[in-house]
């Protein structure tokens, strides 16, 4: 699945000393220039890595907790979708707000998306006969964790918060208004890959997704201007 795409990992573990607790990465060095990768090829590999990704439990979810950003995610496997993103949704949320502050009307919103939006835009996802792919996804995929490979002018992606979802849940940062991953990346992701059924809810199940990267943002620049009130 698209070698090139990610640099390769070659060794990770936990340092013998025991404070402050510290663990190490070593992946191949990519020498890489910082910008937007051309939709085709970009959106080509990406769409790649969601279909030919095989689940090994056949759930959302992933074999270990990670992180996004410095977030934890706990990626407990999960047949339904719907169930999976709740929680996950609910994690953020909660540390969100121990962060940032109790805020009523905000809350109930929140509320409202747990027992109305999430039921009606992802449950129809594995209703009436659908069957939904759990596919290995990027999970924090913008411009900041995106690049070109100098040496082959491919693109490349990495500092990733991966785990097994709905691909379309990849592009709900992307929905971000910071984000620079435009329409023509939707446009040629869609090509490669086609929006899931019920196609006419694909919108709104993406400016859903994005919801969870705009809680990431808050928790990780807490006090960040206007971000709540969108």
């Amino acid at each position: 699945m698209s070698p090139s795409f990610v640099p390769k990992p070659h060794a990770w573990g936990k340092f013998e000393l025991a404070d402050p607790i510290t663990h190490f990465f070593l992946c191949d060095f990519v020498d890489m220039e910082l910008k937007l990768p051309e939709p085709n090829s970009f959106c080509t590999k990406l769409a790649e890595i969601h279909q030919n990704s095989i689940s090994p439990t056949g759930e959302f979810g992933f074999n270990v907790p990670n992180c996004h950003g410095k977030i934890l995610q706990r990626n407990v496997w999960d047949s339904s979708w719907a169930s999976f993103f709740a929680k996950l949704l609910v994690s953020f949320l909660q540390l969100e707000i121990s962060i940032n502050g109790a805020w009523e009307e905000y809350e109930r919103a929140f509320e409202q998306i747990l027992a109305t939006v999430i039921p009606q835009l992802l449950e129809p996802l594995q209703s009436e006969g659908r069957m939904l792919k759990p596919s290995l996804v990027h999970g924090d995929l913008w411009e900041e964790n995106a690049a070109i490979d100098l040496s082959t002018g491919d693109p490349v992606v990495f500092d990733a918060s991966a785990f097994y979802a709905h691909n379309e849940y990849e592009l709900g940062t992307w929905r971000r208004q910071i984000v620079k991953f435009g329409r023509p990346y939707f446009n040629q992701y869609f090509r490669n890959l086609p929006q899931s059924e019920p196609v006419e809810q694909c919108d709104d199940r993406i400016r859903l997704y994005s919801l969870k990267f705009n809680l990431a943002h808050m928790i990780g620049w807490p006090g960040a201007p206007l971000v709540r009130e969108e």
